[in-house]
């Protein structure tokens, strides 16, 4: 019953503490409009508060097996990212600390078991993931969305493979973005907010890595569960850093960004993102009990459909921009 019980509670704490965060309405924590924003008035910025605090307040409540290191990592997060929300922490502070914990968690679970090269891939793979969940948290409906998704397929892996205690950790995830999604679909009331974008980001990674030390999928699973997220904005940040743009700075470059401004609009543009996440969710799901060789095709066609769709996008910017 645990399986169904607990992300329940998940969902009902969440939708209560979001819904109150709404009816405050608080000053301090309005996103106003700036050179990145695709909306056009002040909108409530917490949500991803209430959405966490549902997730915390449930793994303690059903007392499930979440390493020291994942609490702490989240919670320091959530503090300097709820900091930011309220009053603009600097960049290398914020780095600083998203560093210091992927740094620790990758030690802690890899450095007795891998090579020193390896722990540091690990901490630049956590710090990108927290970062990038974040970058694309700009549209009504897409974080949100991708959450709901991506720990849901997190849930039903573990499920699958016996192991229910992972997966009511990540069903409970799944759940309470399902009661912060029910406020931020178009037209949003409330957005996500740094407190909520990276500690989801770091919990996508962690928990992705934690799953392959569990033996319960292959490395590569997650990478493509979260694959939508990963690939719209590594790509876009490298198209930038290599036109020498300062990569911190505000900005609507990203794919999903130029979907919204094409006329598709927020509605349309979290739908479709939905039916991509659910695909690639879906193969990563089925290809997990497959051999190496089928996982690594699987793995390579998505490679390619990504390409394809961002080749397709740029070709259609450039078109229009001629045109005008």
């Amino acid at each position: 019953m645990t399986i169904i019980t607990a992300p329940l509670l998940s969902f009902v704490l969440s939708f209560l503490s979001i819904l109150w965060l709404i009816k405050r309405k608080a000053r301090w924590g309005l996103d106003h409009p700036n050179a990145r924003s695709l909306h056009t008035v002040p909108v409530p910025r917490l949500g991803g508060l209430g959405l966490l605090s549902g997730v915390l307040i449930t793994w303690l409540c059903f007392s499930v097996a979440i390493p020291l290191a994942v609490w702490a990592g989240v919670g320091l997060l959530m503090v300097i990212s709820l900091l930011d929300d309220i009053r603009h922490v600097p960049v290398w502070c914020r780095l600083l600390v998203h560093s210091i914990v992927a740094a620790v968690f990758a030690a802690v679970f890899l450095l007795d078991v891998t090579s020193g090269l390896t722990v540091l891939c690990v901490t630049a793979a956590v710090i990108w993931m927290s970062n990038l969940y974040n970058f694309m948290d700009g549209s009504d409906g897409l974080a949100g969305g991708m959450t709901v998704i991506g720990f849901g397929y997190y849930g039903l892996f573990a499920y699958l493979a016996g192991n229910n205690d992972f997966a009511v950790i990540n069903f409970s995830i799944a759940a309470a973005a399902l009661a912060f999604l029910w406020y931020n679909f178009h037209p949003a009331r409330i957005f996500m907010g740094d407190a909520g974008a990276v500690p989801l980001g770091f919990l996508a990674a962690a928990l992705g890595l934690l799953g392959w030390l569990d033996q319960l999928w292959s490395l590569w699973v997650p990478v493509l569960i979260f694959s939508p997220f990963i690939a719209d904005a590594t790509v876009t940040i490298t198209k930038r850093l290599m036109r020498g743009e300062k990569i911190w700075q505000a900005h609507r470059e990203h794919y999903y960004q130029r979907m919204v401004q094409s006329g598709l609009g927020h509605r349309d543009t979290a739908l479709l993102s939905y039916g991509l996440m659910l695909a690639a969710g879906g193969c990563a799901v089925w290809a997990g009990g497959k051999d190496l060789t089928v996982q690594s095709q699987v793995a390579m066609a998505w490679g390619s459909i990504y390409l394809l769709l961002m080749f397709l996008s740029d070709c259609h910017r450039k078109y229009y921009s001629n045109r005008g």
